[in-house]
């Protein structure tokens, strides 16, 4: 192994040589094209894409005496002097950490090309574990570049997970109306998918109606032009939403006025399926998977949706095995990576809030610490009083990618309640005397002293994240909007004994009379 530097060094001076070349490349499409020089017996045994356009070239001029010359339009001279260097060295001659991360998805696509497996499968390796913020602000970028070739599988995996646990990441992003349709469908066809029904809806017409800027914002004022033009952009769309899955009242306030997008049939089955039903769901669609979860909104780079259900029922004091019934928001206040992490920092962002959750990981392993505190965080004052505070602690160390995440916790409530919540400017958010202490004078550490267990077995640890949530619950849904809709259902029960067997015609002729 000493020998290797030695003999990829040797092989950058062959590339570098210009007496013993016996191929040349013309990279790019003009204006930017560039002409490398390269030698066909090493080209040809690193690359099976290579060896192939090489074999085809030399058969041709075999007899002619003419030197090779093959073409590469589709890989910018850029991005191939990268690949060059690393196909004769076997290393990368750009600092992964420091270059824009859009060159590090180029050359693996230009990678890919080439079937350069050993740089496919190093490069998205490391873009998964050291570019995730940017994969998740680019994500149209690297969700195409990742199906550009079905050796990106370890990306195509990163991009289906990131779908199914934060969709709100892909629906709220800035350029999500650019977003191919087969990127839209893949999403809300996914089983796992970790949001509402109505959500998705929405966001699927948000993005037709972004392919159609022309169309009004209002339907009532659409003409039938303006209907079949959003029908026809969302017809691939449309069988992917499960609308059975919706609420009568999600169905009346947002599908009814699109209602002439839907196909005949399936509008007619929606009709009487909602419109007799009260204000529940039908149960006729599959439940996409972990739909309670979709109660919960929060934005966290530390815990997943489970762990934030999990630690909601620890506020609550309900069971474990309880569903959630209501709906609950965990408002970020405070990211170390974004606002600075520091104590001076953390007050800055979390003094006078309350109800709030304090998550941690722990720097070099998986380990998840937090706690929660109902009263206000202070920078002086000391100790605050009370009975419903709690630490714990999870281990995400567990190698089986099977294991449940919210299967190895420890949760900790507090047994001295006038000694809760440490407060102070000499440190940040802290439980008890001793018993979780973060961004503290003394570093961070946990000895148990105020509540009832420790929550991990060493007592220092290093942070490489915190952050601090509020929880809040969602906005109730107005009262007037509550007696309009029941308006609507007492006139839909007389439409809904209407519609079998009727014509189009007829159908709009009985939405005039019942509806309008």
């Amino acid at each position: 192994m000493e020998l290797l530097p030695k003999l990829s060094q040797n092989l950058l001076e062959i590339l570098n040589d210009e007496e013993f070349y016996d191929i040349t490349i013309e990279v790019g499409n003009d204006p930017y094209v560039r002409i490398f020089r390269a030698h066909m017996v090493i080209l040809y045994y690193r690359s099976p894409y290579l060896r192939r356009i090489i074999t085809l070239t030399t058969n041709k001029r075999k007899n002619d005496g003419i030197l090779s010359h093959i073409k590469l339009p589709n890989i910018s001279p850029e991005i191939f002097e990268i690949i060059l260097r690393y196909i004769y060295s076997g290393e990368i001659f750009i600092s992964l950490n420091e270059c824009d991360t859009s060159i590090i998805i180029k050359t693996l696509v230009s990678a890919g090309e080439l079937y350069l497996q050993e740089l496919i499968k190093y490069l998205q390796s490391f873009l998964i574990k050291n570019k995730s913020e940017w994969m998740e602000q680019n994500f149209d970028i690297v969700y195409n570049a990742s199906f550009e070739n079905d050796s990106f599988l370890d990306l195509q995996n990163y991009c289906t997970d990131l779908i199914s646990k934060q969709p709100d990441k892909i629906f709220n992003s800035l350029n999500f109306s650019l977003i191919p349709e087969k990127l839209l469908i893949s999403v809300i066809q996914n089983n796992d998918l970790q949001t509402t029904e109505i959500q998705v809806w929405d966001h699927v017409l948000k993005w037709g109606l972004a392919q159609n800027p022309d169309l009004p914002s209002d339907p009532t004022n659409y003409s039938k032009d303006d209907f079949n033009t959003l029908k026809n952009t969302l017809k691939q769309c449309i069988p992917f939403i499960r609308f059975h899955n919706l609420t009568s009242k999600e169905f009346l306030d947002k599908v009814f006025p699109y209602r002439k997008i839907l196909p005949k049939e399936l509008y007619i089955d929606l009709l009487k399926e909602f419109l007799g039903n009260d204000n529940k769901k039908s149960g006729k669609s599959k439940p996409r998977m972990n739909k309670e979860i979709s109660l919960i909104t929060i934005d966290s780079k530390i815990i997943s949706f489970q762990q934030a259900e999990l630690i909601l029922k620890w506020v609550d004091r309900s069971k474990i095995g309880n569903k959630l019934t209501s709906p609950c928001e965990f408002k970020l206040l405070f990211r170390g990576s974004r606002d600075g992490l520091t104590r001076e920092k953390f007050h800055q962002y979390c003094d006078d809030h309350s109800r709030t959750v304090t998550i941690v990981k722990v720097k070099d392993n998986n380990e998840i610490l937090g706690g929660y505190n109902p009263v206000e965080w202070r920078s002086y004052g000391g100790d605050s009083i009370t009975k419903d505070s709690f630490i714990f602690s999870f281990n995400n160390n567990n190698n089986d990618n099977n294991s449940n995440e919210t299967e190895n916790y420890i949760l900790s409530r507090i047994t001295n309640e006038n000694h809760a919540i440490l407060n102070g400017s000499f440190n940040g958010p802290s439980f008890g005397n001793t018993d979780l202490i973060i961004l503290g004078f003394l570093g961070n550490y946990c000895r148990q002293k105020s509540y009832e267990k420790p929550i991990r077995k060493f007592v220092h640890f290093d942070i490489e994240e915190c952050e601090q949530v509020n929880k809040k619950k969602k906005q109730a849904i107005a009262m007037a909007e509550e007696n309009e809709f029941y308006s609507k259902l007492c006139v839909a029960e007389i439409f809904r004994g209407a519609v079998d067997e009727k014509s189009e015609e007829e159908i709009d002729l009985l939405e005039e009379c019942y509806f309008c």
